[in-house]
């Protein structure tokens, strides 16, 4: 990167003898440089934070404008991308300027000075961006996660934190080889052809019917869910704030001008939907650049400074979508009037008695969505639920599972007040997100993964806990996070279930369409709360993603459908993205992941087992070479035991044993809990995580696979609980014993910081959670 060459090596972006003799423009051009551009960038924030409210308390809003309000950068993040676009724009203003000046072409960072480069990056903000900061001044950093994971490596603290850039696995591919998307120039061909237009993909390759959904035999609809509950754990990419385009301004919405930020979508002639013509595209933005990346510069390696897009969530499995990735945000939802460690709760409402999720502060309309959808001018309207993840509303079943969360820290909370009256706010709060932080890294790898990436991956990479390794980059991988983790979007059922006490439809408070639960928090207070909903996901299969039935209408057609207007469609916004991060194409990861790479109709009809499939895509890619590794992903047959194909299950495997290993604070890394208490949470299952914080009574014990002799519905009581005896505190520590050498299991408290204590895998009994 940019940034690190400077102030970490503190050596010049270009050789010396690469910037013109008397060319330096020095400081003074800078400043009024950066003060030109500074003035671009917050007036265009400004006038796109006033529009997009302005249309998001419309009356109805527009399926765009609902998903770029999703997809806004907040809090913390929104300064990272302001910092970058501030730097992005003075490098432009200086090459344009400098363009004038010398009449040829120049790249920016050949005319300023390091130093130069170096107050550049103090002024745009950029510089505090990757500064460490000091992990021993920071309270309990060996026993509780920041909320922004900051400090989890001790050795290099912005290692898997919130606001860092993805990592790469392979070198991006850009247009212009620096930052242009694959494709900008829709004349450029790769590998001897021209891409296809993500929407014709879309409508050639996914396109199905709602009648054609094909039932999983095996897996419950809680698995894509959770699924997707997982990722948004995991990954969030924001756009650029920006709904215009800084060079020109442009409006993005009002116009099929490809201009940065703006990425629109073409049609393709004879579109069943939407004509085709210059004025007719589905809007889409740019994901918002890291700081110090994408521009014609070069750093130490003489390589160009390739664009890469911010995560603003942490790597680790951390629960972040429950207690927010953004310090400020984690402390808003803490309810500080109590001593009791709560998350803030709704004081409007409840759910049958019980807890319901707080309301978020902006007043938009994004969530009335009540009227028109009933069709009652009179209904109650109710703003949108706020978590540590703004998209909690994006549909009921994942409003349902955040609240499932928010009641079991509280219910954690309220039980370790009683064992340890003595404790402080502070200490109840941390002490029970830890816990169901556990719990979210169990779900994890002992009951969902082994149901995605079948036996082979699990045994071969992500067996028998390793122990922690402070040399493991935990980073999400731009791949995982733009492609594979998205294979879920295709086991997407066009119904979300509501059943009652018996698993069967409700009679009260029927199935929803999926495109009329976008949303709709309202169906959570005003149609029987998250039960119906938690037992819909547990009592109904998942839809299965077959290759002649990929994609529901709901979501390809019918994306954020409010109103009778431009609907998105999730297909063609996923192949967007990838080639938005220069992603490179499916025979590129396929060999990656040491897997062979087909060269023509017949090897690829061999790897998918589909000579017709083969065919269809070789039309529109021509070579294999080039289909988006996002399509080719989720086009693979399954790999036995599984519900993704060779090429995902390998990334999706890779990402999760870095994340795993590179994690200090991995629940069964030796002194981050006591033997007692990781014995204790091997006992917690999904199952009974339900059982205690709703009116359910009898559920599977798997709540992963559909219920059947197997796996059978089972009385709660039958389920075994959480045994928090383990964390009652004496004078010694955890223990329930006053002989403290026997009650800490003779493990004494270990040093996190020191590498030899934390790699001692032996130390773990062979019953725990593998």
């Amino acid at each position: 990167m940019l940034l690190s060459v400077l102030l970490i090596l503190g050596l010049s972006l270009v050789p010396s003898y690469s910037k013109p003799t008397g060319e330096g423009l020095g400081s003074p051009f800078l400043q009024q440089c950066f003060k030109e551009a500074k003035k671009i960038v917050d007036d265009a924030y400004k006038y796109s934070r006033e529009e997009s409210l302005r249309r998001v308390r419309k009356e109805v809003v527009r399926p765009h404008d609902a998903l770029r309000l999703l997809k806004q950068p907040r809090g913390d993040t929104r300064s990272a991308v302001r910092s970058a676009d501030y730097m992005e724009q003075t490098l432009r203003l200086v090459q344009e300027k400098a363009h004038r000046v010398h009449k040829r072409s120049l790249n920016a960072t050949d005319l300023l000075t390091e130093e130069d480069l170096k107050e550049l990056a103090r002024i745009t903000g950029c510089e505090a961006r990757i500064r460490d900061p000091p992990c021993h001044t920071t309270p309990n950093i060996n026993k509780y996660r920041t909320a922004t994971s900051v400090c989890n490596n001790l050795k290099n603290p912005r290692l898997g934190a919130a606001n860092t850039p993805f990592t790469r696995w392979l070198p991006s591919e850009y247009d212009d080889g620096i930052s242009q998307p694959k494709g900008w120039d829709r004349n450029r061909k790769f590998n001897n052809f021209l891409l296809p237009l993500v929407r014709q993909v879309s409508n050639n390759i996914l396109s199905t019917t709602d009648a054609g959904v094909v039932n999983d035999t095996e897996y419950s609809h809680m698995v894509t869910l959770f699924g997707q509950w997982n990722d948004h754990d995991l990954t969030f990419t924001p756009f650029s704030p920006s709904i215009r385009s800084f060079s020109n301004g442009l409006n993005c919405d009002e116009s099929c001008e490809q201009s940065e930020p703006c990425i629109p979508i073409p049609i393709p002639k004879g579109d069943p939907r939407i004509p085709d013509g210059p004025n007719n595209c589905i809007p889409a933005f740019r994901s918002a650049p890291a700081c110090g990346t994408g521009y014609s510069a070069y750093n130490f390696g003489g390589e160009p400074s390739k664009r890469e897009q911010i995560n603003s969530l942490t790597a680790f499995l951390d629960l972040g979508q429950v207690y927010g990735s953004d310090e400020k945000l984690a402390l808003n939802l803490r309810n500080l009037t109590s001593d009791d460690g709560l998350m803030r709760v709704n004081t409007e409402f409840r759910d049958n008695g019980r807890e319901l999720l707080p309301f978020h502060s902006m007043q938009v309309q994004m969530c009335a969505t009540r009227r028109k959808i009933t069709n009652d001018t009179n209904a109650r309207e109710v703003p949108c639920f706020i978590a540590g993840d703004g998209r909690v509303d994006e549909n009921i079943a994942l409003t349902s599972l955040h609240t499932l969360f928010m009641r079991e820290h509280n219910r954690l909370a309220r039980q370790l007040k009683r064992l340890n009256p003595h404790w402080d706010s502070e200490t109840l709060y941390q002490e029970a997100r830890k816990i169901t932080g556990a719990y979210t890294q169990m779900f994890v790898f002992r009951d969902y993964l082994p149901h995605i990436v079948g036996p082979d991956a699990m045994r071969n990479q992500l067996g028998r806990y390793p122990g922690y390794n402070p040399n493991v980059d935990p980073s999400i991988a731009n791949v995982f996070a733009t492609a594979a983790y998205r294979f879920a979007h295709l086991a997407i059922q066009p119904v979300l279930f509501r059943l009652d006490t018996n698993y069967r439809e409700h009679p009260r408070f029927p199935s929803v369409p999926l495109y009329e639960a976008f949303f709709t928090p309202w169906r959570v207070i005003f149609e029987g709360g998250v039960d119906p909903l938690l037992r819909g996901l547990m009592g109904r299969p998942a839809k299965l993603n077959t290759q002649d039935h990929m994609m529901v209408d709901a979501l390809r057609e019918r994306l954020f459908q409010f109103v009778m207007h431009l609907a998105l469609d999730l297909g063609s916004l996923n192949m967007q993205r990838s080639r938005d991060h220069g992603l490179p194409g499916y025979n590129a990861w396929r060999k990656f992941c040491g897997l062979s790479q087909p060269r023509n109709q017949a090897q690829l009809a061999q790897v998918l087992g589909n000579a017709e499939l083969a065919r269809k895509l070789l039309q529109l890619y021509g070579t294999p070479e080039n289909i988006d590794v996002w399509l080719g992903g989720v086009a693979e047959p399954f790999v036995p035991g599984g519900r993704v194909g060779p090429l995902f299950a390998c990334l999706i495997a890779t990402q999760f044993q870095k994340i795993r290993q590179g994690d200090r604070l991995w629940h069964q890394n030796p002194g981050v809990f006591t033997i007692r208490q990781r014995q204790a949470l091997s006992a917690v299952t999904l199952s009974r995580v339900i059982c205690d914080n709703t009116g359910i009574t009898s559920v599977p014990a798997d709540a992963f696979s559909i219920i059947s002799n197997r796996n059978r519905l089972v009385q709660c009581s039958g389920l075994r609980r959480l045994d928090l005896s383990a964390w009652r505190e004496t004078s010694c520590g955890f223990a329930s014993s006053a002989n403290c050498l026997k009650a800490s299991d003779g493990e004494g408290p270990l040093d996190l910081q020191d590498p030899q204590d934390l790699q001692d895998p032996n130390e773990l009994e062979t019953n725990e959670i593998q």
